[in-house]
């Protein structure tokens, strides 16, 4: 049986420049069917070949594949976006290809199974699970079995859609296969403009905070969204065998894209260590939240000895009280000291701030810019609230009746376009507001001489470049409805 994952054609966010790397999903999904005896994969990446969504489904015909899968499992640099795209290329490949079996997981789908097989003829199965369900899926279709008892699957069956039993989470991730890179063109990857070859790549699963608007929500089975609270992790023996494996592809510079790679200081502490001593030239950018900076205080020179470059995390809101609301779980102390220490270590720092919370007003907003504007990072990024399936701002509106997910407009759904209204502000008014920031913030008088003067890595530098060409199209998007992806 021939397995075909499909990436189709897509941009990235203004502030990204050129930017695309090889699908995480299908990377990890390959390999764990490919080592259970399935050696008939094979990865099209429309974006790396170019090759736009009018002539996705004749490529993939030309493949003949039985089984064609789409998703992601990285909120990258498209947001929800994909989403279209992904929807899009069902949609196409199904009309030319009526006999292929479609499969769609990851973020959005595993978390609204029923009403994507409901919306989407073209679709026959969602995966709500990880490996081991899309495994028992692939297995069942090869054989011609029923699939309404997998667990963690969603299936159209006679015309009606069936959701199999929750399935437990794999807990132990160093069982898995390294993820199977040999499918993509490893040299053709890029991250904003100028890192390359690239790779965004993933270390932990699940997080444990809850954070009320994370889009990681998504990810999981409706029926237990509280899946993501387990954080799982791969030992740091594991991670460096990744990296490894990066390094003989030629990759020069990975992001880390876990939401909190540095929720244990001593995982990441021997994760430097091995990898110093391994010698692995490779540069690297980390997420994590305020608290978890903190925590690795002691560990930052190490960090940044090892090819840490750029540090990245989020401020979301600037009063103790908003943070509460939105049960971010850092304080202002810790968002101020993240940024001291990194600067300290002369590690880039990105943060960001959001809007379109039902609380915000033009006062809020403007507090929370100064705020930021005072603390001072290096790169802002401004975000809008863009509600996630099974996340907590996403249940609140539902219940309201403010979201309709058959009318989303998922182009505009990837956290730089207004997408909800506040209780005091419009679309327009935040959209406004977040156009402002962000002009504001790069337009401080010294701030690029001293970013371009630092010591940060080249590689930060080109990246602050970068989102700086792009503020006037993200504005467009923002403000004019521009989409970028």
């Amino acid at each position: 049986m021939k397995i075909l994952f499909v990436m189709p054609k897509v941009g990235a966010w203004a502030t990204h420049g050129t930017h695309f790397a090889p699908n995480q999903l299908y990377a990890q999904w390959g390999a764990f069917v490919r080592e259970k005896g399935y050696d008939d994969v094979e990865v099209l990446d429309c974006t790396v070949l170019g090759i736009p969504i009018e002539e996705i489904a004749e490529k993939v015909k030309e493949k003949t594949p039985d089984v064609v899968v789409l998703g992601d499992m990285i909120h990258c640099s498209v947001g929800f976006g994909i989403i279209w795209h992904f929807n899009e290329a069902a949609s196409r490949i199904k009309k030319v290809l009526p006999n292929v079996k479609i499969i769609v997981g990851g973020l959005w789908y595993s978390a609204m199974p029923v009403p994507t097989l409901e919306e989407h003829p073209a679709i026959d199965y969602v995966v709500m699970g990880e490996e081991e369900a899309f495994y028992d899926l692939i297995k069942a279709i090869d054989k011609s079995k029923n699939t309404k008892d997998i667990a963690g699957v969603t299936s159209r069956i006679d015309g009606e859609i069936v959701m199999g039993p929750h399935r437990p989470l794999l807990m132990n991730l160093d069982t898995l296969p390294l993820p199977a890179y040999d499918l993509f063109p490893m040299d053709k990857y890029v991250g904003h403009t100028h890192w390359k070859p690239f790779v965004e790549m993933i270390t932990s699963r699940g997080c444990p905070s809850a954070c009320t608007f994370c889009y990681e929500w998504d990810q999981y089975d409706p029926r237990s969204p509280n899946d993501f609270l387990k954080w799982r992790a791969k030992s740091p023996e594991r991670v460096i065998e990744e990296l490894e494996l990066l390094h003989k592809f030629g990759v020069k510079v990975v992001v880390i894209q876990d939401d909190n790679f540095n929720v244990d200081p001593q995982r990441v502490e021997k994760f430097c260590n091995l990898k110093l001593e391994k010698d692995i030239p490779i540069k690297w950018v980390s997420l994590g939240r305020a608290v978890d900076w903190v925590n690795c205080e002691k560990i930052l020179p190490l960090m940044k000895e090892s090819g840490l470059f750029m540090g990245v995390f989020g401020i979301e809101v600037t009063t103790a009280e908003e943070l509460k609301k939105i049960a971010k779980g850092v304080t202002i102390d810790q968002i101020k000291k993240t940024i001291d220490i990194l600067r300290a270590n002369d590690i880039a720092i990105v943060a960001d701030i959001m809007m379109g919370f039902d609380f915000d007003t033009e006062q809020i907003i403007k507090q929370r810019f100064e705020f930021t504007d005072e603390v001072d990072p290096d790169i802002l990024w401004v975000g809008y609230v863009t509600p996630a399936p099974n996340s907590p701002i996403w249940r609140q509106r539902i219940k309201r009746g403010e979201i309709d997910p058959k009318k989303i407009d998922f182009l505009k759904w990837d956290f730089l376009h207004p997408v909800m209204a506040t209780e005091h502000l419009s679309l327009e008014d935040y959209g406004r507001l977040g156009a402002w920031c962000m002009r504001e913030f790069f337009s401080k008088p010294g701030r690029v001489q001293r970013i371009l003067t630092s010591n940060f890595d080249p590689l930060a530098k080109l990246c602050f470049q970068d989102v700086m060409q792009g503020v006037t199209k993200w504005e467009e998007g923002a403000v004019g409805g521009e989409k970028h992806i």
